[in-house]
């Protein structure tokens, strides 16, 4: 099944999806053992557009997306109580032989 390339509107939507890499303890040991990547996501991203930004921004092959709902945390300052926002996190896994290493991609840009 051949995929044909996004037009613009298309493209300028999948560079929303994807906000940030979650550099983590456990995204690293998740990386390591089934090489699976974790993205802080858009909310109101899918998961076949989770998959579609991913292929596109980084030129891999993704096998499967899993979507988890994070809650914000309630904080406190003094006595008003406060909520961080929520937002949605993406393990990406990639194909055998797929691998996205974002330190070489810092230097190059």
């Amino acid at each position: 099944m051949s995929v044909a390339a996004p037009n613009a509107q298309q493209q300028a939507r999948l560079m929303q999806v994807i906000l940030a890499p979650v550099i983590s303890e456990k995204s690293t040991f998740v990386a390591d053992k089934n090489r699976q990547v974790v993205f802080r996501v858009d909310s109101r991203a899918t998961k076949p557009e989770i998959k579609a930004a991913v292929e596109f921004m980084f030129k891999v092959e993704v096998q499967s997306v899993t979507v988890t709902n994070v809650r914000g945390k309630e904080k406190r300052f003094g006595q008003f109580l406060g909520r961080r926002n929520h937002w949605k996190k993406a393990y990406v896994c990639l194909k055998p032989g797929q691998e996205i290493n974002f330190a070489e991609q810092a230097e190059a840009k």
